[in-house]
């Protein structure tokens, strides 16, 4: 749809920017916190660039004060971070730790002294190794109702301040990467089984943490935050036209349409069911109940792609990715029987191969108004780069552009009667991302440290587009 005349964004809305806990805090075993899986991960020789770790990360946990000050300046209406399951819960379950709880207290009531709404994430990838040790992790069901116990903990701790919850943060990446490409946590290559019954234990986790927290804050507004690709069939084939039919099942609703009906779609109940996946009486019913309360669906927007026919002997995943920034060097990738993804040769791409479709992220909201008509949050969007400091100035006109076109199409699809919430770059500062060390980008705010540990000075310094962004503030989206 187009129109002549725009309504732009909402008198509410919500522009804001996101963080994770492992990569911007440090501070790794501070005040009590324990073990997280990836403070273990990353001493894998190979897993990470260059062996970078979160260790400091950019050390926000000594300095949020300032990280938040930086926030306000801005004009930022809402900051998106989750916390460390670890700082919490140092093993899992078991004792709390106050101190834990006492940094975010502290984060929380900064944010909101300037008027800054907080939106927690309760799960962004930080699992404590201590669970991995007892059980495995998310391959048992034990995990549940620890999860439960620690989503509880903050909601109780915290709801009296925090409006807005995301209990997941791209399920589909971390158990992908973890169980099937074996480049996170556990680091397992090709178990498809366990990939979905993991993820059948991280929805009835997400079911029950929502209906916890609906019992103690009926008023809270809550949702999962997805990865988001949709996908374009390769050409006019039915064959490649059934492959994205296959890809969306299984890689795109069989996620959301857990989150927002509270059951699988048909053709990935078949799949499941080939592979031996086992399910518990009264999962479905606990699944259909946290989807009639939830309140919007998170989408992390960074790429489409394309979705081509793959025979039952074609390509598979040689389980790398490109993590140099060396662009060109990223592989066809698949699922033989089901589909493959060759690179879009209409679009640009990152450094990093990422496709840079602008359209997309309306294409987003669009297929979730239209499939479940939910409110929606975009809860990452942002572009990785290799930025300069150059005194004590960093020029950044290629974050801008990128942020200005996809936020015209965020524009269009509220025209199109989409209900977007919020808009959350990622990220505010420059952060560790996660396998490709502190070279990739991400921030408004330039961050001095490179790959070695000890390295740089952790300076704050405002970039171009820190500027830029405070002035779509300002005017509501209206100056890009």
């Amino acid at each position: 749809m187009y129109f002549k005349e725009t309504k732009g964004f909402p008198k509410d809305f919500l522009w804001g920017s996101a963080s994770a806990a492992y990569q911007v805090e440090g501070g790794w075993d501070a005040d009590g916190k324990g073990v997280s899986n990836w403070d273990k991960f990353v001493r894998i020789p190979g897993k990470t660039f260059k062996a970078t770790t979160g260790d400091k990360a950019v050390d926000h946990y000594h300095r949020y004060k300032e990280d938040v000050k930086l926030m306000a300046e801005m004009g930022l209406k809402t900051y998106r971070f989750s916390i460390a399951w670890t700082r919490i819960y140092p093993n899992g379950n078991g004792e709390v730790n106050e101190k834990g709880l006492e940094f975010y207290d502290n984060l929380i009531n900064e944010l909101l002294k300037y008027g800054i709404e907080p939106m927690v994430t309760v799960y962004h990838w930080d699992m404590p190794q201590a669970l991995e040790d007892q059980y495995h992790g998310w391959e048992s069901r034990k995990i549940v109702d620890d999860y439960v116990n620690y989503a509880t903990t903050l909601f109780k701790r915290y709801g009296d301040r925090v409006k807005y919850w995301i209990t997941m943060n791209e399920q589909n990446i971390f158990t992908g990467h973890g169980w099937l490409e074996g480049m996170h946590p556990p680091g397992k290559v090709d178990d498809m089984k366990t990939f979905y019954q993991v993820n059948h234990h991280a929805n009835i986790a997400h079911a029950k943490s929502v209906i916890a927290l609906k019992e103690l804050h009926p008023e809270a507004k809550v949702g999962a935050s997805f990865a988001y690709s949709p996908s374009y069939a390769y050409d006019r084939k039915p064959e490649n036209a059934m492959a994205k039919a296959d890809y969306d099942d299984l890689q795109n609703y069989y996620w959301m349409d857990a989150y927002a009906y509270g059951r699988y779609p048909r053709a990935a109940i078949q799949y499941l069911k080939s592979l031996g996946c086992v399910f518990e009486e009264g999962d479905e019913a606990l699944m259909k109940k946290a989807a009639s309360l939830i309140d919007f669906m998170g989408v992390n927007y960074y790429q489409t792609c394309v979705v081509e026919y793959n025979d039952i002997n074609g390509v598979g995943s040689d389980h790398t990715m490109n993590n140099t920034g060396k662009k060109g060097t990223a592989k066809v990738q698949g699922v033989p029987g089901l589909y493959k993804k060759p690179q879009n040769e209409f679009l640009p791409t990152t450094d990093w191969d990422w496709t840079i479709d602008p359209m997309g992220i309306r294409m987003c909201c669009r297929e979730i108004t239209s499939r479940y008509d939910l409110p929606i949050v975009i809860s990452e969007n942002g572009l990785g780069a290799f930025d300069k400091l150059e005194d004590g100035q960093i020029h950044d006109p290629y974050r801008i552009d990128y942020l200005k076109r996809h936020i015209e199409e965020l524009k269009k699809a509220c025209d199109d009667g989409c209900r977007v919430l919020a808009y959350c770059t990622w990220s505010y500062t420059d952060l560790l991302s996660w396998l490709n060390g502190y070279q990739k980008r991400y921030g408004f705010v330039y961050i001095d440290r490179e790959e070695d540990e000890n390295s740089g000075t952790l300076n704050r310094y405002k970039k171009d587009s820190y500027y830029w962004y405070k002035k779509v503030i300002e005017t509501n989206g209206e100056e890009l």
